[in-house]
């Protein structure tokens, strides 16, 4: 964990830098539907060695703030670094005023449906054959085929 000390801070990314389409990639395969949510999120970014190692998209919608998206380049998960960046948006959310904060994964997503709930999110809805209907192709994760979307939120006092 010493390297997370060489890590910046977690920053928003200005509206003149290139979006990290490839991280973004990592968690939703698709340049459309991630091209549907960017234009009214916000878009953070942690760096290290002015390089961009994982990001995260907030959308505000009413009382509720949503993480749209979430990924850590494959050389650096496993450190930390996602525990971090959803503790960001938790904090950044309740500063902001927001009574809750959610996200979304595929049924088949056990590493991150695991790492949501040590973090104090709880489910709260399925939405069925959310990905076979949003999606050309079919994804698959663990083996299993990801077809269900898994909501899970945590209230911010």
């Amino acid at each position: 964990m010493t390297s997370m000390l060489e890590v910046k801070t977690i920053r928003k990314l200005s509206p003149n830098e290139k979006i990290p389409y490839d991280l973004l990639l990592l968690a939703d395969p698709s340049v459309a539907v991630i091209n549907t949510y960017l234009p009214s999120a916000e878009v953070y970014v942690l760096e290290k060695q002015e390089q961009i190692i994982a990001v995260y998209v907030l959308a505000k919608n009413g009382d509720t703030v949503e993480i749209k998206n979430i990924a850590v380049n494959p050389v650096w998960q496993g450190k930390g670094i996602g525990k971090l960046l959803l503790q960001d948006a938790s904090l950044r959310a309740r500063i902001s005023g927001y009574r809750r904060i959610c996200i979304g994964t595929g049924n088949s997503s056990i590493a991150q449906l695991s790492l949501y709930q040590r973090q104090g999110f709880e489910i709260a809805a399925i939405i069925r054959n959310y990905f076979t209907l949003h999606y050309a192709e079919p994804i698959y994760e663990n083996g299993i085929q990801c077809k269900h979307m898994i909501l899970l939120e945590k209230l911010l006092n």
